[in-house]
């Protein structure tokens, strides 16, 4: 058995270390997420350079572009293979014109950069609900996104975005919150609570490589989306008209999480800044629905 996780490159600059599809190699094949839909080919082919013929199942641990675009070119190419995901994402899956539709709407040309899904038929997928594969653990983890699982097996918690992003780079690790409108907060936390319950493992990031103890990582970023919270409410007291530049500059300042930041290449820090105004932005929106940011 071999676990492997398959960079897929990006067009775009700064876009390296970013997106990827962890593949399980042995009697069961899977890969868990397929990356966008505009470079599905790629992975496909570094597949093939590996030798597999045969993919069992697709693991989705959410639907957003970057992880499930590229599903119907995977499939034609491994058509043997079954897609596992949340049952009431399937219907995005299907008919990918909303979720193309929201994707526009948050990412604006990050969007554009990952391409269009194209639809999927309904013969491929297996509810989450109704998987039984043996040694699989399925978790439902909302927050990041409303349909989200992660998927525990052979000692790998596979946990897509539901543990933040993270980046290990000269013996140092960048973990970052990934908290795009609209995401859940308590929802989140509750999420975070069920991978812990879950026995110490090797924790696998959609974004973007592994760390060896999902319980530490856990705990940190349970401990980061509160200070975030505490941090961006404090900024939005000042009552700035834009208040996102206050936010992230006090937040690179005061998150040892993100401390990392100073290290990236230019280009790596341009994506960063993007993503770090969404996930601020997310705070701001259930600030404006909740009028709080309790629980």
């Amino acid at each position: 058995m071999a676990v492997c996780l398959i960079e897929i490159p990006q067009d775009s600059p700064g876009f390296n270390q970013f997106i990827g599809s962890w593949a399980h190699l042995g009697k069961t094949n899977f890969i868990v997420d397929v990356g966008p839909a505009n470079t599905a080919t790629r992975l496909i082919d570094r597949l093939e350079s590996l030798g597999i013929d045969r993919l069992d199942n697709i693991f989705l641990t959410h639907i957003h572009i970057d992880h499930a675009g590229g599903l119907a070119d995977v499939l034609e190419r491994y058509p043997m293979a079954r897609v596992i995901c949340h049952e009431k994402a399937i219907p995005f899956l299907t008919d990918p014109s909303r979720l193309w539709t929201g994707s526009l709407s948050v990412l604006g040309k990050t969007a554009i950069l990952y391409g269009m899904p194209k639809p999927v038929e309904e013969k491929w997928f297996i509810p989450h609900s109704r998987c039984n594969i043996p040694g699989l653990t399925i978790v439902e983890t909302p927050g990041h996104a409303v349909h989200h699982l992660s998927f525990s097996y052979d000692g790998k918690l596979f946990a897509g975005e539901a543990a933040g992003n993270y980046l290990a780079l000269d013996n140092e690790t960048y973990l970052r919150p990934a908290t795009p409108p609209r995401f859940f907060l308590a929802a989140y936390l509750e999420s975070l609570e069920r991978l812990l319950a879950l026995e110490n493992q090797s924790l696998c990031y959609g974004h973007f490589g592994e760390a060896p103890h999902s319980h530490e990582m856990l705990d940190r970023f349970h401990a980061q989306l509160h200070r975030w919270k505490e941090i961006i409410l404090e900024e939005l007291t000042k009552g700035e008209e834009n208040p996102i530049p206050g936010c992230m500059k006090t937040l690179l300042e005061n998150d040892p999480e993100i401390k990392l930041f100073k290290k990236l290449s230019p280009s790596m820090q341009h994506r960063e800044k993007f993503f770090l105004s969404n996930s601020i932005n997310g705070y701001f929106e259930l600030l404006r629905e909740r009028q709080s940011f309790g629980s």
